[in-house]
């Protein structure tokens, strides 16, 4: 099959990034004003996403705590994640720098969880022992709009209060009642965690379209209800999105845990693949072809059923035990189906274009991107750039070559 002639192109947007992020953050570790008993064990929480900066900034609340007397320790709050276990978890945080010698202090996990209380609905709210145990606690996580549901608490700190540091079995209990329930579920789960554990202080990153830090700020837990909308409002503005519109296929080199809770952010792919959430209308997305997991997913391909082929590369990899624990936790299963698998990257696009029944290969809409994180530069085939050459936000970087292969049909 005759494949279309490809061209780089820049998207620009707005740069909101903080000329340096981790000065910002010490500032504000000072005017939080923790004062701490002598010798206290205080948990800091981290998550299970690619977050700029997270190990700089985990580094630096535990320097802080350190200086006010503190014995911290770092603690997943992931959920299910890293295949559901105290060790994969570990593995997770290692994955992104965070380890007992970067970090200065212990990383400790266990998947036990207590029950402290329950909802007006008889749900039980959970917590992870050592966070319950421990005499303060500090969460650190990027707001963000999540790839499931609307609401004013979406990934944020309230999430990860809840259904991250509900671990296996809180997420779990917290996914029960599907998407929408999610958004109801998270503040009234946190309202009761916040009573019952020693929550000191939860710091909110947001970024940028480019992944660079834009907003730090460090809340008291009296403040994470009514901040946390706002850094929601402010992090939607600034995400990135897909310029072009009407997309035949739409190429991704790499999903994984890392880059989106979905492994594809859905707000990218224009594509929500659950019961009772209207699908939107951009950008339009026909077939969707994915390449590889990226290496920080740990073999967790949750989300691969978003697309409509995968190559055998990315199936090889996949470790089904932990994306099957991250998919019965969500209960969104159909994201974890697998798709049509071809056997590189050259058949799996044209397969997809087959499907589309695309008469001329040479003027399909195909965009290719790195993964939903990294926007700035991708490639637009000839038909679609010509189409969108005008656009204020767009910019030619490249000439216009062929989509070309290795001898193992590789995308190059």
């Amino acid at each position: 099959m005759q494949l279309p002639r490809m061209r780089k192109v820049r998207q620009h947007f707005p740069s909101a990034a903080l000329p340096d992020p981790l000065a910002t953050l010490q500032a504000q570790l000072q005017q939080a004003q923790l004062r701490l008993a002598p010798g206290a064990r205080i948990g800091v929480a981290g998550g299970s996403r690619g977050i700029a900066n997270i190990a700089a900034f985990t580094r630096a609340v535990v320097d802080h705590l350190k200086e006010a007397g503190a014995r911290p320790f770092v603690l997943p709050a992931m959920g299910s994640h890293g295949g559901a276990t105290a060790e994969g978890q570990i593995g997770v945080l290692a994955s992104y720098g965070i380890t007992p010698e970067s970090m200065g202090c212990p990383v400790e996990s266990t998947m036990e969880v207590v029950q402290v209380g329950q909802l007006a609905d008889g749900t039980p709210v959970m917590i992870n022992r050592l966070a319950l145990e421990a005499e303060g606690i500090v969460l650190i996580n990027r707001v963000k709009p999540h790839t499931s549901f609307r609401g004013p608490f979406e990934s944020g700190l309230m999430k990860m209060l809840t259904i991250g540091l509900g671990s296996h079995k809180g997420a779990t209990l917290a996914h029960s009642q599907g998407a929408q329930g999610l958004a109801r579920l998270i503040p009234a789960w946190g309202e009761v965690i916040l009573k019952k554990a020693q929550v000191l202080l939860g710091v909110a990153l947001v970024e940028d379209a480019y992944e660079h830090t834009a907003a730090v700020e460090a809340l008291r837990p009296e403040q994470f209800a009514s901040r946390e909308p706002h850094l929601l409002a402010l992090a939607r503005e600034n995400m990135p999105r897909l310029l072009v519109r009407n997309i035949d296929v739409l190429v991704v080199e790499e999903m994984g845990k890392d880059i989106s809770g979905t492994g594809m952010d859905t707000n990218v792919l224009g594509r929500m693949m659950l019961p009772g959430i209207k699908e939107p209308d951009e950008p339009g997305v026909a077939r969707i072809v994915t390449l590889s997991l990226s290496e920080r997913t740990h073999g967790n391909a949750n989300g691969m059923g978003l697309a409509d082929i995968v190559t055998r590369r990315l199936f090889d990899a996949v470790d089904f035990q932990a994306t099957y624990a991250n998919a019965f936790t969500s209960t969104f299963l159909n994201r974890a189906y697998v798709p049509v698998v071809m056997e590189d990257d050259r058949r799996a696009i044209e397969a997809a274009l087959e499907v589309q029944r695309v008469a001329d290969g040479s003027r399909a809409r195909i965009v290719r991107i790195r993964n939903t994180l990294d926007l700035a530069q991708i490639q637009l085939s000839e038909s679609l750039y010509e189409e969108f050459r005008t656009h204020p936000q767009l910019e030619q970087v490249g000439g216009l070559d062929p989509m070309a292969f290795d001898e193992g049909g590789r995308l190059i």
